[in-house]
Order: C-alpha cells, then structure tokens, then sequence
C-alpha cells in the first residue's frame, strides 16, 4: 500500500468516525430516552463497579448497555426516515415504522430490566445485608 492510499485510507476512516460521532450526538441531544439510558447506564456501571462483579457478569452487562443503546439509536433512524419518506405528513406505513422501533426499545430495556436483577440483585441484595 502506497503512502498516498494509506492517507486516503486512514482520512475515509476519520470521516466514518466523524459521521459516527455526529449520529451519536443528535441522538443525545433530540430524544429525551436517551438521557433515561444515560443514568440507567451511569447506575448500572456504578453498581457493577461497587459490586465487583465478575468478568463474565460484566460482559453480559456490557452486551445488555449495548443492546438497549443499539435499538434507541435504530428507533431514531426509523423515526427520520419515517418522516422522511412521508414528506413530514402523517402516513400509516411511516408510524408502523415508529411504532416497530419504538417496541423494539421497550424489548430490549425490558430485557435489560430482567438481566440487571438477575446479575446485580442477588449480590446487592448481599451487600446490603438480607
């Protein structure tokens, strides 16, 4: 590989970060349930970390953060698109679209709801003594 391919390489990949970034941003800064799985997530951490969970634990605890943040940055596409491809009117196929995404947030924070109890409840539940 050539100086110059490298180059064009490694500045196509700083622009997929920047692109990356700039998502990750707009959907901190527009949907309001994205700051409820930033304390969830903030929480979680602080617990795991409190309660010196294992390597195994912590991998699964990651995978769960990673679904729930996955599946709300998917629901924001689907909601631009949606509105996109309705020209910004009400359109039946557009709100299945949302509605679709919007459950499959509520399927993953549920499931991360259970994975929590099951990982952090009994060793808390511990720590605190009962």
């Amino acid at each position: 590989m050539s100086n110059a391919s490298l180059l064009r390489f490694l500045r196509s990949r700083a622009k997929s970060f920047q692109y990356a970034f700039a998502g990750w941003w707009f959907v901190i800064r527009t949907q309001q349930n994205a700051w409820i799985h930033a304390v969830a997530t903030l929480v979680v951490i602080g617990l795991a970390f409190w309660l010196q969970l294992s390597r195994q634990d912590w991998a699964v605890i990651i995978l769960t953060i990673a679904l729930v943040w996955t599946a709300e940055f998917l629901n924001t596409a689907l909601e631009a698109i949606g509105t996109l491809a309705a020209n910004g009117k009400e359109h039946p196929l557009a709100k299945v679209g949302k509605d679709v995404g919007a459950a499959a947030v509520l399927i993953a924070a549920v499931a991360s709801i259970a994975i929590g109890l099951l990982l952090l409840g009994p060793p808390l539940l511990e720590r605190l003594g009962f």
